[in-house]
């Protein structure tokens, strides 16, 4: 996982890329606009924050951008990729090697171990053994978790399962990381240590990261915010 020089600034640069992007559940009375025509770009090495109360869009937004959902209109590019307009086999391959995800409930597989839950998407990408284990050594290592890799997510507290799960997202060195309220299920104190190691990270790898929270603190350690309201891009 070698450093990545960045240069900002440049339309090369630019990791996401949404142009008037609207989702809406339901019909009618009953229609729910979840996003409402929202533009926005995102450079590399770029930590953004994408914050709005509950049922803000933010959880909707950042799953059109990943590709695990699709937008009724508008249009997503990452890394290069158009993700409006793939095919699920496409769409699966941009999940699997260009977009990593973290979630708030930190998804592991509970029989496995810190270090096994790392290296299951390097075993869907088919990667040789002794490769895939020095790479989840390191991973584990750059999250703070090198002596926790046997144990399994109900040994570990809630925050080094989190940063088990960061790990895992980076295995197969994603341009995008994607995460939905990564600390909500952490104290303040170990919520800003999850926050800080993804700040840490994107800044080192060279990588771009869409994290969505409503907690002014950790709000303040992104490089740019985006707030949403009602589904639309508001200033402030």
């Amino acid at each position: 996982m070698s450093e990545v020089s960045v240069r900002p600034g440049t339309v090369t640069d630019l990791v996401v890329q949404v142009e008037g992007v609207s989702r809406t559940f339901g019909r009618g009375v009953h229609a729910v606009h979840a996003v409402r025509d929202v533009s926005f770009s995102a450079q590399r090495g770029e930590l953004v924050a994408v914050r709005g109360r509950s049922g803000a869009g933010k959880t909707t937004l950042l799953n059109v951008v990943g590709g695990l959902d699709r937008p009724d209109s508008g249009r997503v590019r990452v890394a290069g990729h158009e993700v409006t307009g793939a095919g699920e086999r496409e769409l699966l391959a941009l999940r699997r090697g260009t977009v990593g995800f973290v979630f708030q409930t930190f998804g592991l597989v509970p029989i496995l171990s810190a270090a096994e839950n790392v290296g299951v998407p390097l075993r869907l990408a088919r990667v040789p053994a002794a490769e895939r284990e020095e790479r989840v050594a390191v991973l584990l290592e750059l999250v703070g978790l090198g002596g926790h890799a046997a144990q399994r997510p109900y040994e570990l507290s809630g925050g080094q399962q989190q940063r088990v799960a960061v790990a895992r997202a980076l295995a197969n060195e994603p341009d995008l990381l994607v995460a939905d309220e990564p600390t909500g299920q952490l104290d303040s104190e170990t919520g800003r240590s999850i926050m800080d190691l993804l700040r840490a990270v994107v800044h080192a790898r060279g990588m771009t990261a869409l994290v969505a929270t409503h907690d002014p603190a950790l709000i303040e350690l992104a490089d740019r915010t985006l707030t949403l309201r009602d589904g639309q891009l508001v200033d402030g």
